[in-house]
């Protein structure tokens, strides 16, 4: 396949470099000039590390041009924060082309935003926007261009936008993904997969003090005790009851899932929970009112969630405190700042509405 990937960050060059060695034809689009020109300079390849060695993939193209990195292609990754999506998404919105399928993995209802975009820029393409439950990719980083891939996902809930393209989009991100996509709706339902608006807030908001008082810190290691645990699966059973209010059935993946060492598979695995603590690599310097856990996870995600729950009646009193708590941490009113309905332009529809526009598009 002709895969574009966008971005330069963990999910950026895991992807790119996986999808290389995997024989497809990648190009990378970074909006750093400086670092395009310095990976070029390097042969545009990445070092890839995981359980079986070092592997060293060859991009076909790294570029800050994002007509170059899309031109042709047939699936278009794009991994970036939630944070970043709407000036990526104006960016990408006049190359969209008929058929092509963009991937948000996740995408705290992302989808939207990409969509909206090429419909502001008059692109009338038949294209589709795909969103999952957790990036495919446990991955950090090492160099500059060498990344580390503890565990690659084992199974990946995804909804499409619109859903009447879903037979395509799925089949084209099969492609890439053979024996790993688990078709589960609209967006919506996608969106509502998505682990880290469940995972993050308890755990950097209930270890705030030991986050800010040693220098680096593992929240999945020493941060995960069974008081937090039992938040998180509160917490978690929020997200299941608006999924359930609004027609989603199961398999809801819930976090439970994550953690135990038997049972049923979650998107990474059995024991998938173990083998990331042992890793090391999520030992690291977090400054609570910059990371992505709050900027991304609790601001965008949880906001997100209480929206969509106030449309389907659902009571998400802990999502609501972890917004109260968080916005309280860094100064702000993640309530009214974060992504809702009313923010993604969606708020005077109803549910019935909003679940036409899901399955038809604009």
């Amino acid at each position: 396949m002709k895969i574009a990937v966008l971005g330069g960050g963990n999910g950026s060059f895991a992807a790119a470099g996986d999808f290389a060695l995997s024989g497809h034809e990648v190009r990378l689009w970074r909006r750093d000039a400086d670092q395009v020109a310095a990976h070029r300079a390097a042969g545009s390849r990445i070092l890839v590390k995981d359980h079986n060695g070092r592997h060293d993939a060859k991009l076909a193209l790294v570029t800050t041009d994002m007509a170059d990195a899309v031109d042709g292609t047939e699936l278009i990754l794009c991994p970036a924060p939630a944070f970043a999506q709407a000036d990526i998404a104006r960016q990408l919105a006049p190359h969209l082309r008929d058929g092509q399928v963009v991937f948000l993995p996740p995408a705290t209802f992302g989808s939207m935003i990409f969509a909206q975009a090429a419909r502001d820029a008059g692109n009338h393409a038949k294209a589709s926007f795909v969103e999952t439950g957790t990036l495919p990719w446990l991955t950090r980083k090492h160099g500059a261009f060498e990344v580390a891939i503890t565990i690659r996902a084992k199974r990946l809930p995804v909804g499409v936008f619109p859903l009447d393209q879903a037979p395509h989009a799925l089949g084209m991100i099969g492609r890439a993904f053979p024996d790993v996509i688990e078709a589960c709706g609209d967006a919506l339902s996608g969106a509502l997969m998505n682990a880290g608006p469940i995972i993050h807030p308890p755990l950097i908001v209930m270890n705030a003090g030991p986050i800010e008082h040693f220098e680096r810190w593992d929240i999945h290691k020493e941060g995960t005790q069974a008081a937090i645990r039992r938040v998180t699966d509160a917490l978690d059973a929020e997200r299941i009851a608006v999924r359930e209010a609004l027609g989603y059935g199961a398999p809801h993946f819930p976090l439970a899932h994550h953690y135990a060492r038997e049972g049923e598979i979650w998107m990474y695995g059995r024991g998938s929970h173990d083998r990331l603590t042992d890793s090391g690599d999520w030992r690291e310097r977090i400054v609570l009112t910059e990371h992505r856990y709050m900027r991304e996870d609790l601001r965008l995600g949880l906001s997100l969630l209480v929206s969509v729950a106030g449309l389907a009646g659902v009571d998400t009193p802990l999502a609501k405190a972890f917004l109260s708590i968080g916005g309280a941490v860094c100064g702000e009113d993640f309530a009214r700042g974060g992504r809702t309905l009313q923010t993604l332009g969606l708020g005077d529809l109803s549910k019935a509405e909003l679940q036409t526009l899901l399955r038809d598009g604009f």
